[in-house]
């Protein structure tokens, strides 16, 4: 075999072992993305979860200010009942949640600190 066709030979494999490359890392780049988008679309949830918290406790302090304003006890209205009880179903998928956010989180810190340590 002269020179030349060494040449194109080992081209031909480095190009196929770089082909190779690039398939295997696009898709691990694209596993990566589907992660991050997944762990966003969690926490915009989380985000808009909270947010409902926020206006059922507006809305259940103002009906219990008017109630006691009035001299009423509040915990036997039916309103504010059911507020509470949707704050508290709010919470239970608050808490769900964030479990499996921040289960994801802690792998990759735990994994962060075991390359420091190794390095």
């Amino acid at each position: 075999m002269n020179f030349w066709e060494k040449v194109q030979k080992d081209l031909k494999k480095e190009l196929k072992a770089g082909i190779a490359f690039l398939k295997e890392s696009s898709a691990v780049a694209k596993k990566k993305v589907n992660e991050l988008s997944e762990e966003g679309k969690k926490k915009l949830h989380l985000l808009e979860l909270k947010s409902k918290v926020k206006e059922g406790m507006a809305e259940l302090g103002g009906m219990v200010y008017s109630l006691h304003s009035i001299n009423k006890d509040p915990m036997i209205n039916k309103k504010v009942k059911g507020i509470i009880s949707k704050i508290k179903k709010i919470e239970t998928q608050i808490k769900k949640l964030e479990n499996k956010v921040e289960a994801p989180i802690k792998k990759a810190k735990t994994k962060k600190s075991t390359k420091t340590k190794n390095t």
